[in-house]
């Protein structure tokens, strides 16, 4: 019998206690594993014996992958060292060097560093274009394009990708998709099911949900997850065993917390709409039957000192990252676009008055009235 969303995230645990029957999955906090002999030794090369070395392979990892794959609906999934690391993975089992990609504009600064310099010095090249046009993407394709990039909803100002044209563009050209799932998670969204041939995670962010691991996730098929997990090994951007297993132990509430934080961020969202000194408030509309996310982007007026803003927020704390199950708010304009030219940043909406917010478990009115307060004493 198929279970809910709900269900299987909880009952997530793939590794065989054999008898010891743990009701979680122990820690394999270990380097390597022991061979009885070199003839039990040759057995892992054959593929008849799962572990030898952690970098290549750990009990605690694997079941990550696994476990998100699973709510991803993808049939195998790689946990590495970064939501960074996972992308890349991603990507190099598609494009190597003298392939080019074509990306969205509006990604995630640190995915866009990656693609214009990093993969550009190993010889892959990346095409920069706004993707709400399908036929800007059409010509912007190439004889070597290989990859469509995007994220389900982009960072910072949340567009929600229209994966279903994503994905037909691809098909009519021969190319693979990869999309970057963080923010709606497979709770909200699972583009895997609707065609798309990689998704990537940053699993320091919902799926783990504390703020207490750095992790990523990438899932798709068997062979583009053969040749990922490949990359990993050899380039060495494994996960280890105990942060796989917080990060496994942290997907287990993902469906709750996110069913508070996307109500709560919600409620903010309308209530800031409302308000005389926001100039403009980002938040989706109908991206799930379960909710719109948990992330909220505001462009204050001009009139509010941003810096006196972020001095008054009280417990809302000013951080580089989201998704723990605190509020917090963030900086594009200071931290993860920070890599961008201003005429980068200005092309895609971001100024030094767009505030990221990552909305938590709070009780709402209490998140709604600190920035109300941040806001007024800002003024």
């Amino acid at each position: 019998m198929g279970k809910s969303f709900e269900t299987a995230i909880v009952h997530n645990s793939l590794i065989n206690t054999s008898n010891i029957h743990s009701k979680t999955t122990p820690i394999y906090q270990t380097s390597a594993f022991t061979f009885q002999s070199l003839e039990e030794l040759e057995e892992f090369y054959h593929g008849n014996i799962p572990y030898l070395y952690s970098r290549t392979g750990n009990p605690n990892t694997d079941e990550l992958g696994q476990a998100v794959a699973r709510l991803e609906g993808a049939p195998d999934g790689v946990a590495t060292s970064s939501g960074l690391s996972a992308i890349l993975a991603g990507i190099l089992a598609v494009a190597s060097a003298g392939d080019h990609i074509v990306a969205a504009d509006d990604i995630y600064g640190g995915t866009h560093h990656l693609l214009k310099h990093e993969l550009n010095e190993l010889g892959i090249e990346t095409t920069f274009i706004p993707f709400k046009d399908a036929s800007t993407i059409r010509k912007a394709i190439q004889s070597n394009t290989k990859l469509l990039y995007s994220e389900t909803v982009t960072n910072p100002f949340l567009r929600i990708e229209d994966v279903t044209e994503l994905v037909r563009i691809a098909k009519e050209f021969q190319l693979c998709t990869m999309v970057d799932n963080t923010f709606a998670t497979p709770y909200l969204l699972q583009p895997f099911i609707d065609g798309v041939d990689i998704v990537a995670h940053s699993a320091t962010k919902y799926i783990g949900g504390h703020s207490d691991v750095t992790a990523g996730v990438v899932v798709g098929t068997e062979a583009l997850m053969a040749k990922a997990r490949q990359k990993v090994v050899n380039l060495g951007t494994n996960l280890s065993p105990f942060e796989a297993w917080l990060t496994n132990r942290g997907l287990k509430t993902l469906a709750l917390r996110m069913e508070r934080q996307a109500s709560n961020a919600q409620l903010l969202a309308e209530s800031l709409t409302n308000h005389s000194n926001v100039k403009k408030v980002y938040y989706p509309e109908n991206l799930s039957s379960k909710g719109n996310g948990a992330i909220v982007t505001i462009e204050l007026g001009e009139a509010v000192d941003i810096h006196q803003f972020f001095s008054s927020l009280g417990w809302v704390k000013l951080v580089p990252t989201l998704a723990g199950v605190e509020t917090t708010v963030s900086y594009p304009f200071g931290t993860s676009h920070r890599s961008l030219t201003l005429e980068e940043q200005e092309s895609i909406g971001i100024n030094q008055w767009v505030i990221r917010i990552s909305v938590g478990i709070e009780d709402s009115a209490d998140i709604i009235k600190q920035f109300e307060c941040a806001i007024e004493a800002a003024l």
